[in-house]
């Protein structure tokens, strides 16, 4: 997909289109991958990247999930579901490589269920509530071309399980930009209420902005998809300054705890539990 045309219709036909929505392929993106960590990388510093991307992951699956029953049409429904669902497959293979690498011997379920707040490395716009649908759009857009853009750089990353990981999630989150993108450009150009309802949103996200782009280095490829998109949608580019703070550091708002308590809760009520 051209970062030309990022809220181009899905309908348009595209001759090798790999989007989620008309079929990836079921293949294991690790298959064959040498899990050794390569030679003059920090394995402890390896191991903390692939949580806090995990986590960033994670969190934002569980918040899209919350949309389930919810979402102004059933094909929206599914659709913000099989994208939390990318994110959450990512979030599996993140989590396992961490406990590959950091000596631990943690898997997946380790890292998502038995880890307090404070642990969680995610971004704070991550975890922030669902709000309107304009809000999870607007959210879903800044998060998406973000890690997409992080992502492209992993893609060629030494260690060759991470490098495997992004190449794999380069196409999801392609996908996810793009759906943001369409439905922030139709509600920025729609009624009178949903371009409301947009401007509101981007006021919110604005503060949050400056921590993604202290996080990765990926300022300029953000902004000019947000500009893009805004400029079609007849919206204002959202004017951010920084939040003191950073998720990064383990600083979170009051609503990663209560999102974590509802995501643990089964697993820590029967840890031993399988099925």
């Amino acid at each position: 997909m051209s970062d030309d045309h990022v809220y181009l219709t899905l309908a348009e036909g595209h001759e090798d289109d790999t989007r989620w929505a008309y079929g990836t392929g079921f293949e294991d993106p690790l298959h064959g991958v040498d899990t050794t960590v390569p030679d003059g990388l920090d394995a402890a510093e390896l191991a903390a990247s692939c949580v806090a991307l995990a986590d960033d992951a994670l969190v934002c699956a569980q918040r899209l999930a919350e949309w389930t029953t919810r979402a102004p049409e059933l094909e929206e429904e599914v659709a913000l579901a099989n994208i939390g669902l990318d994110l959450l497959g990512q979030a599996r293979l993140l989590y396992a490589r961490a406990g590959q690498v950091d000596g631990t011997g943690r898997d997946e379920d380790a890292y998502a269920y038995f880890r307090d707040a404070d642990d969680f490395r995610n971004v704070r716009l991550a975890e922030l509530p669902n709000g309107d649908f304009a809000f999870s759009v607007v959210r879903l857009l800044a998060l998406s071309s973000w890690r997409l853009a992080h992502f492209e750089r992993l893609a060629a990353h030494p260690d060759p399980v991470l490098s495997a990981i992004a190449a794999k999630g380069v196409k999801e989150l392609a996908y996810h930009r793009q759906y943001a993108a369409e439905w922030a450009v139709r509600l920025g150009d729609g009624t009178a209420e949903s371009h409301r309802r947009m401007r509101a949103a981007l006021e919110r996200v604005a503060p949050y902005l400056g921590e993604l782009f202290t996080v990765y280095d990926v300022r300029d490829e953000v902004v000019a998809v947000l500009r893009q998109v805004t400029e079609a949608g007849g919206l204002p580019m959202p004017v951010y300054r920084p939040l003191p703070g950073s998720g990064r550091a383990g600083e979170h708002t009051e609503h990663l705890a209560p999102l974590l308590a509802e995501l643990q809760s089964v697993a820590r009520a029967h840890p031993e539990a399988t099925w």
